[in-house]
């Protein structure tokens, strides 16, 4: 590796401006800095000199996926041979080796369109504007296909991923200058452009139809677990009602992750264990984290305190658990481009997050997945949220100059 490091800084200077290869600056330099630390350091000013650059920073997130990823690779196995047997009540833990395999056939070609399409137009920006690969699409690029449904069709997350890339990113300068979580707008886009493929009546799950149950097109949330569901052999897959839902699904499973849903948003504990690397590296935000689960926990009493159908009496502590609400306030509502800077206004952000995602999974069954609704608006109102935080730190000390 040394010597690789070595030949690599000895090439440098063909690829810099002026150099004969100056034009494959981009290419070479995104190389350079992904497979080592860069060289330059600050020289001038009070600065920490540190060789932990932007990518490993987002290695970092992309690390903290990894425990998401493999269970869901491994989820998503299940419920493919639950759909190919037709019978829900197989033994989870079961015929391990190959559910993983079932589910890595699935999932990894999710993974590599995403990130093929995404780093290609990543290149094609690099190269017309002359700068190297962004490096903010090493966490995007995993984040798209973990939000996505098991069998969503390639052409849909390459035609998201692009549209997310493009509109969401590269018109406002790249990373850095995104006023929107990437991933988010990709879900987004497609929840709107094909809401008869991202939302609907049935459970998220890989497989060919059996017995009228295609397997397709749920949001793994509450008005999902709500809703008529086709049958399996004779059986309600999740049931009707507040009731059927806890005989259908314990809220151990939910935190465990063996429930229908998107790839990686399924098993909390898994989801807490990336959250876990995020804050012990200092990546992530608890203000962020803590303030979102909050804000939705007590969404969840004040309608829980209303009740009166099985939606508003769904005990509070579920909706931290199903859904995408734990995935998007651990990877999402974080996101250090998108959320709020100020300390203050983290725990404003997070909070306002969490509730708007509760009210709106329970009160708009248009949107029952509504964690990605809620922070996509948080993301628009995060700046005014800091601005305002601001100004009051401004007025009292102007009071404090006034008064001494």
């Amino acid at each position: 590796m040394k010597f690789l490091e070595k030949y690599l800084h000895k090439m440098e200077p063909h690829f810099i401006k002026g150099g004969k290869y100056e034009k494959w600056n981009p290419l070479f330099e995104t190389m350079a800095t992904f497979a080592f630390t860069p060289k330059l350091v600050t020289t001038k000013g009070t600065h920490i000199r540190d060789g932990v650059d932007l990518k490993r920073t987002m290695m970092t997130v992309v690390l903290a996926m990894v425990p998401c990823l493999l269970f869901g690779i491994y989820n998503t196995g299940h419920w493919a041979e639950v759909a190919e047997a037709g019978n829900r009540n197989l033994d989870f833990w079961a015929n391990g080796g190959a559910k993983f395999m079932t589910g890595l056939w699935v999932v990894l070609p999710i993974i590599v369109v995403s990130y093929g399409v995404g780093l290609s137009i990543e290149f094609l920006f690099g190269f017309l504007r002359g700068h190297s690969l962004h490096e903010g699409f090493l966490v995007s690029g995993m984040l798209i296909p973990l939000c996505m449904p098991a069998d969503v069709p390639l052409w849909m997350v390459g035609v998201a991923t692009a549209f997310a890339v493009i509109i969401g990113k590269e018109i406002f300068g790249g990373t850095g200058m995104n006023i929107l979580n990437i991933a988010l707008t990709a879900r987004a886009f497609l929840f709107f452009a094909y809401p008869t493929s991202m939302s609907g009546d049935k459970v998220w799950m890989a497989g060919d139809e059996v017995d009228g149950f295609t397997g397709s097109t749920a949001l793994g949330d509450l008005a999902t677990f709500m809703s008529d569901k086709p049958t399996i052999a004779g059986e309600q897959v999740l049931g009707n009602g507040l009731e059927a839902y806890a005989n259908s699904y314990s809220f151990l499973d939910s935190v465990l992750g063996i429930i229908p849903g998107s790839i990686g948003e399924t098993s909390l504990i898994a989801i807490l264990i990336g959250a876990l690397i995020l804050l012990g590296t200092g990546v992530g935000s608890f203000r962020i984290m803590a303030s979102f689960f909050i804000g939705g926990y007590v969404m969840g009493l004040i309608l829980n305190a209303f009740g009166g159908n099985e939606f508003l009496d769904l005990p509070a502590h579920f909706h931290l658990a199903i859904g995408g609400f734990a995935f998007g306030a651990v990877f999402m509502a974080t996101d250090p481009v998108t959320a709020s800077q100020t300390e203050t206004g983290k725990i404003i952000y997070g909070f306002l997050g969490g509730f708007l995602a509760i009210m709106i999974r329970v009160l708009n069954p248009a949107y029952p997945e509504g964690v990605f609704l809620a922070i996509l608006f948080m993301n628009v109102m995060a700046p005014i949220i800091d601005h305002y935080v601001v100004q009051g730190n401004i007025k009292r000390r102007l009071k404090r100059v006034k008064t001494t």
